[in-house]
């Protein structure tokens, strides 16, 4: 089984930028699609990003603001988090999946979350 732990979030203005790292260990995050997601309070948990051997996917609302890599040497994925909006405060949480998608209930491993704030 992986685990997965998430660095990075932190207090940013509006229109600033953050990074995210979600750090694995226990397998190689080679062998499945990493996926970023988030839940601000009173809401769903929401797909963000995804990268798997086919490529990445985005959420509609992040489109040309966020990307999402991964070192497989270092074993950790990232997403880089631009131009960021009063919306995009939440938790970020950081997850593994065998098949490529959107759905919370494709991923089999999560990690604890880190709150990204966006003030003005």
């Amino acid at each position: 089984q992986v685990q997965l732990v998430e660095s990075g979030g932190g207090v940013v203005q509006a229109g600033g930028s953050l990074r995210l790292s979600c750090a694995a260990s226990g397998r190689t995050i080679s062998t499945y699609v990493m996926g970023w997601f988030r839940q601000a309070p009173g809401k769903e948990r929401e797909f963000v990003a995804a990268i798997g051997w086919s490529g990445t996917t985005f959420a509609d609302s992040v489109k040309g603001r966020f990307t999402i890599s991964r070192d497989n040497a270092k074993n950790t994925v990232y997403l880089q988090m631009n131009s960021l909006r009063f919306e995009d405060a939440a938790v970020y949480y950081c997850a593994a999946a065998l098949t490529f998608g959107k759905g919370t209930g494709g991923y089999h491993a999560w990690g604890q979350g880190t709150q990204v704030t966006v003030s003005s």
